[in-house]
């Protein structure tokens, strides 16, 4: 955490002062594209999180569980988790896909395979089919899932880098509403159609992301890694500085991304894998994205995310209509507070939002256990009611780190060379802790009741711990300069060296700090 101290002063000021400041950024039409290109990488998540609420919804539909036989415990937990086994199988590959062949084929390969797998699971005539294009959707979505994040964060105006990569896992919760209104809306079709509508939804995003993806700049990082300087430079100058390759903020830029991707081949001998875990820096790393990983499924939220109806109904809420519109309600008071506590995340820094995050659950997760706890021992209808709003209270300190800024403080965190293979180890953690989640909590939840609630409990009190002991403050550093905080002096002096001439000689009237 001290490291930050040592380079404060070379983080923004390092761009901000090459930056015009004659327009906002909405009166610029090249930006606003750029802008409406990375949403549609930012809607990959959308897909993700339509998953968890339309799994929530179905389980309330009569129509799907008598489809389906009725499942119960292990058989919910293997539907709710075979979309994670799905995407464990796909990230061995993920990750040389995105680095040999580029982020946006990437992107391309997953939404495809997405498509394909909503059509098998909206035609389901069988658990097992059901079962079968969930994990292939899974599989799919781990392609795509990998490589817009590090799309978004390599493409992205620098002052607005941190907020967008912070909007992608916010958007988890765009799908989650329209999973759960959609699946309010079909709940009294009395036909099966009830649960293959909102199942054919879920692979709108995709569809979106097939017919635009090449339209989407490719990351000049990863041109400039190929050999392709020149078209990095295009890029960054038709984007960043209408089309003027001269700009000193595209210059800088350019000279930047060069000199870190040098850096990093000259100090490692081996890019691969195993340079994540013999280098100081990158155990460093590591520590905070495996942790992190883990912490976004293990917080208690899993509980609610995949079986919102079994806690409904340990409250004694048992009427379907009222389970269907809680869940949507929900989502919606989620994505609000996610998406106001992403575009803070450059005013009051990561570590402060990680810290009030992890604090806020720990509290509102005792008082929701207490009155969780009061409710089943002595049936009193006020806690149970009690016990529903905490779990709103809950889900709004949760928002503010753990939605918006797990993925883009993990990508911000690594260098190029390993952000692809570092990402895909912060997946699998959290591919690993989503399955132990969703086979343990339906079995804990029934057989355990209100207690379940404790052993998260006692969790969320060494996430404050570690938390508090090992995030490390990233505002206000562009991309390639984070790796200082993990890397040392060394690495800053060898990353800005190469650009030290640009901006000395920027200091034209026109370039202000924004």
């Amino acid at each position: 955490m001290g490291a930050g101290g040592a380079v404060a002063g070379t983080g923004a000021a390092a761009f901000q002062h090459l930056i015009k400041n004659q327009r906002p950024w909405y009166m610029q039409s090249r930006l606003v594209l750029l802008n409406v290109w990375i949403f549609v990488l930012l809607i990959t998540s959308s897909t993700n999180g339509f998953d968890g609420s339309m799994m929530n919804g179905l389980q309330i539909l009569p129509q799907w569980n008598q489809a389906f036989n009725n499942p119960t415990e292990g058989m919910l937990g293997l539907l709710a988790a075979i979309q994670n086994i799905g995407g464990l199988c796909a990230l061995p590959f993920a990750p040389y896909m995105a680095d040999g062949f580029g982020r946006r084929p990437t992107i391309f390969f997953g939404a495809t395979l997405m498509i394909v797998a909503t059509v098998l699971q909206t035609a389901s005539q069988s658990v097992s089919m059901f079962i079968g294009a969930r994990w292939l959707i899974g599989f799919g979505l781990t392609f795509a899932n990998l490589a817009a994040p590090l799309l978004v964060t390599e493409i992205a105006y620098p002052t607005q880098r941190a907020q967008l990569t912070s909007v992608y896992n916010t958007l988890w919760y765009l799908g989650s509403i329209i999973a759960a209104w959609s699946t309010f809306g079909t709940f009294k079709l009395a036909s099966s159609w009830a649960w293959r509508i909102p199942s054919a939804l879920q692979g709108l995003p995709s569809v979106i992301q097939v017919a635009f993806i090449f339209l989407i700049p490719e990351s000049p990082r990863w041109l400039v890694n190929k050999g392709r300087e020149e078209q990095a430079l295009k890029t960054l100058a038709y984007y960043h500085a209408d089309g003027d390759e001269n700009d000193p903020l595209v210059q800088f830029e350019l000279e930047e991304i060069k000199a870190a991707i040098k850096f990093d081949k000259e100090i490692s001998s081996n890019v691969g894998w195993s340079s994540l875990f013999t280098q100081r820096g990158n155990l460093r790393r590591l520590r905070i994205i495996v942790a992190l990983a883990f912490f976004s499924q293990w917080s208690g939220n899993g509980l609610v995310s995949y079986f919102l109806g079994q806690v409904m109904n340990l409250l004694g809420i048992t009427n379907k209509t009222t389970q269907l519109l809680v869940n949507g309600v929900l989502m919606i008071w989620n994505f609000i507070i996610a998406l106001c506590a992403g575009f803070l995340c450059e005013r009051v820094g990561r570590r402060p939002l990680f810290l009030i995050s992890a604090v806020g659950m720990f509290v509102m997760w005792a008082v929701q256990t207490a009155c969780l706890a009061v409710y089943s021992e002595k049936g009193i209808l006020g806690a149970g009611h009690a016990t529903m709003a905490f779990i709103f209270l809950y889900y709004a300190f949760y928002d503010i780190a753990f939605t918006p800024l797990i993925v883009s403080y993990t990508v911000e965190i690594l260098p190029y060379h390993l952000r692809a293979k570092g990402f895909t180890v912060f997946n699998f953690a959290v591919t690993l802790s989503l399955i132990f989640n969703q086979y343990v909590n339906p079995i804990a939840l029934k057989h355990i009741t209100w207690k379940y609630y404790i052993v998260y409990l006692v969790w969320l009190a060494v996430e404050c711990v570690y938390l508090y002991v090992f995030i490390i403050e990233t505002k206000h550093h562009s991309l390639e300069e984070t790796a200082a905080l993990f890397d040392g002096e060394d690495a800053l002096k060898n990353t800005t060296v190469a650009t030290k001439d640009v901006h000395s000689d920027s200091t034209d009237e026109k370039y202000v700090a924004t």
